[in-house]
C-alpha cells in the first residue's frame, strides 16, 4: 500500500486512490457528532450561497457551517463541535444537515473529482478509518491535511495524518509531541484565547479526542448532491 502525504487545496485536487480529507479544526470533527446525535442525512455543499438557498427552500433542514470561520448568515449554527454538543440530540434527531466549510468540505468535494474513494478524517474517527483502509487494502492512500482555510498548513491536521499513517502502516507516532505542537500554535491559540464567540475554547478539547467514535465517514455523489455516507 502506497501512502502519500499531502496538504491544502492543491493536495485535495490531486489526491489519488483512497483519499482521506483531514480537517480536525473543525469540519470533520463536527460530522461524527451530527450522526451521533441522530442526524438522518448530511449533505456537503461548497458554495455558501447555494447552501443558504437550500436552507430557504428547505426550512426544516439544518444549515451548519462557516465562511473563513465566521458562521454563515442565515444558518442554524456554525462549524463548532461544542455548539453541536450543546444543541444535542433533540435538535438533530431525524434531521437533514447541510454542511459548508472553507477547508474540509471544499476539499472533500474537490477530491471526488480525482480520487477513487473519499473518506473524511479527524482524530475522532481515526482508528475506525484506519481499520477500514487496512481491510480494503487500496493500492494508494492519499492523506490530505487541509490546513487553515486550505491555504496554510496546520499542525493539528498534519498530526492527524501522521496518526492515521501510524495506524495504517505502523510508522512511529508520538501524540504527546503532537499535542505540544498543536496547542501552542496559532491555529489552536485563536480558540484558547476565547476572544471570538464563534471560536469557542471548548472546540480544541473535543477535536483532539482520539477515536471517540467507531464510525467511518465517506463522501459520495448521489442524486445531484454530495452526501456523507457511513461505511460498513
Amino acid at each position: 500500500m502506497d501512502i502519500i502525504r499531502t496538504r491544502l487545496a492543491e493536495g485535495a485536487r490531486e489526491s489519488r486512490g483512497t483519499a482521506v480529507i483531514i480537517d480536525v479544526f473543525r469540519a470533520f470533527s463536527c460530522v461524527p457528532f451530527f450522526f451521533h446525535f441522530g442526524a438522518k442525512r448530511i449533505f456537503l455543499e461548497a458554495d455558501p450561497d447555494k447552501a443558504v438557498s437550500i436552507k430557504k427552500s428547505r426550512p426544516g433542514w439544518i444549515l451548519a457551517g462557516e465562511i473563513n470561520e465566521i458562521p454563515i448568515e442565515g444558518g442554524d449554527l456554525g462549524n463548532s463541535p461544542s455548539e453541536v454538543l450543546l444543541k444535542g440530540r433533540e435538535f438533530f434527531r431525524g434531521k437533514t444537515v447541510v454542511h459548508r466549510t472553507t477547508a474540509g468540505v471544499t476539499g472533500a468535494i474537490a477530491a471526488l473529482e480525482c480520487a477513487d474513494e473519499v473518506l473524511l478524517g479527524s482524530f475522532l474517527t481515526a482508528a475506525a478509518t484506519a481499520r477500514y483502509i487496512r481491510g480494503r487494502k487500496p493500492g494508494t492512500v492519499t492523506l490530505v491535511a487541509m490546513g487553515s482555510r486550505a491555504l496554510e498548513p496546520a499542525p493539528e491536521d498534519e498530526a492527524c495524518a501522521a496518526y492515521l499513517e501510524h495506524l495504517i502502516s505502523g510508522r512511529a507516532y508520538d501524540h504527546s509531541a503532537a499535542l505540544r505542537d498543536i496547542l501552542f500554535a496559532p491555529s489552536a491559540e485563536k480558540f484558547l484565547r476565547g476572544e471570538k464567540g464563534y471560536l469557542p475554547p471548548e472546540d480544541p478539547v473535543l477535536c483532539l479526542q482520539r477515536d471517540l467514535f467507531d464510525m467511518v465517514l465517506g463522501a459520495e455523489h448521489k442524486d445531484g448532491r454530495v452526501v456523507v455516507t457511513r461505511k460498513a
